[in-house]
C-alpha cells in the first residue's frame, strides 16, 4: 500500500490521507484476506492475486476510524499512541481524508486486471455491502442510537465489527477461487472470528467501559467470565470451520490471536 496518495492533489493532501493509513494497527482485516486465500488458492504464494482486497478492506477500515475519532463521533484525541488525524490536522482535513480512504477502496478493486468481471463485481458488492447500513454503518447507527438488549448488541457488532471481517474472510476465498463449499465454510468463520474479536474488545475495555456514560458492551450485560467463555466457544467454532480447509494453519492461528490477544 506504500504508493497509495503520493500522487495526491493538491500534493499537501497525501500527508494527512497516509498519516492515517500508516499509523500502525494490528492489520487484522488484511491478514485474514491472506489468510482465507492462502487456505484455498492453488498457489498460495501468489499473493498479487489477493493483496489488492486486503488493501482496499484496510481502506474502509481506516476510514472508519478517522471518522469514528471525530468531535461529532467518539471524540477521541489519540489513537494507537498518536493523535488523531482531526488533532494532528483539522476537522476538516480529516472528514475529507476519511472520505478519500472509503473512495479509494473501491478504486483499487475497480482497477484490477487479473481478475474476472465477475469476481471483481462479487468483491466491490460484498465490500459495499459490509461497510454500508446492513453492515458497519448500520452497526454505527445502532451504536450512537443505544442499545439495551443482549440481541440488540450482538446485532450491533455484527454489524460494526462484524461485517467487515467476514467479508475480509469471504473477499480472500473468492480470490482464491474457492468452491462452493469453502466459500460457505470461510464466510462462517469469518461471522465466527467477527464476533469473538468484539467479545474480547469488551474484555479488554471492561474497566474504561465501565465509567459512568460507558458504551454498551457484553462485559456490561453478560459478565466477564460468560464473555470469555462466549469468546473461546466462537474461537473453536471457527477453528473447527478452518479444518475443512486444505490449509488451515494461519486461520487457526488468527483466530487464537484474535481472542487471547492483549492488544
Amino acid at each position: 500500500m506504500d504508493p497509495l496518495f503520493n500522487d495526491a492533489w493538491p500534493s499537501g493532501f497525501a500527508a494527512p490521507a497516509r498519516y492515517a493509513l500508516f499509523g500502525g494497527g494490528k492489520r487484522v482485516r488484511p491478514a485474514l484476506c491472506v489468510a482465507a486465500y492462502q487456505a484455498v488458492a492453488p498457489d498460495p504464494q501468489a499473493l498479487g492475486q489477493v493483496l489488492p482486497a486486503a488493501a482496499a478492506l484496510e481502506l474502509v477500515h481506516t476510514y472508519s476510524l478517522v471518522h469514528d475519532d471525530l468531535p461529532a463521533m467518539d471524540d477521541d484525541d489519540e489513537r494507537r499512541g498518536r493523535p488523531t488525524v482531526h488533532i494532528a490536522y483539522d476537522e476538516p482535513t480529516a472528514i475529507l481524508a476519511g472520505d478519500a480512504l472509503l473512495t479509494e477502496a473501491f478504486r483499487v478493486l475497480a482497477v484490477q486486471e487479473h481478475w474476472s468481471s465477475a469476481s471483481k463485481a462479487a468483491l466491490i458488492g460484498r465490500l459495499a455491502t459490509a461497510a454500508g447500513y446492513h453492515g458497519m454503518i448500520g452497526g454505527q447507527v445502532a451504536d450512537i442510537n443505544g442499545v439495551q438488549t443482549l440481541e440488540d448488541l450482538t446485532r450491533l457488532h455484527r454489524g460494526k465489527t462484524g461485517a467487515l471481517i467476514q467479508a475480509s474472510c469471504w473477499m480472500g476465498a473468492v480470490c482464491g477461487g474457492a468452491d462452493a463449499i469453502h466459500l460457505a465454510a470461510l464466510d462462517a468463520y469469518g461471522a465466527a472470528v467477527g464476533l469473538a474479536f468484539q467479545l474480547a474488545d469488551d474484555l479488554l475495555d471492561e474497566e474504561e467501559d465501565a465509567e459512568e456514560g460507558g458504551p454498551p458492551s457484553f462485559v456490561k450485560l453478560l459478565g466477564a467470565e460468560e464473555t470469555r467463555r462466549r469468546a473461546v466457544e466462537l474461537c473453536d467454532e471457527a477453528i473447527g470451520l478452518a479444518q475443512q480447509l486444505e490449509r488451515p494453519d494461519t486461520l487457526t492461528a488468527l483466530a487464537q490471536f484474535i481472542v487471547e490477544r492483549k492488544i
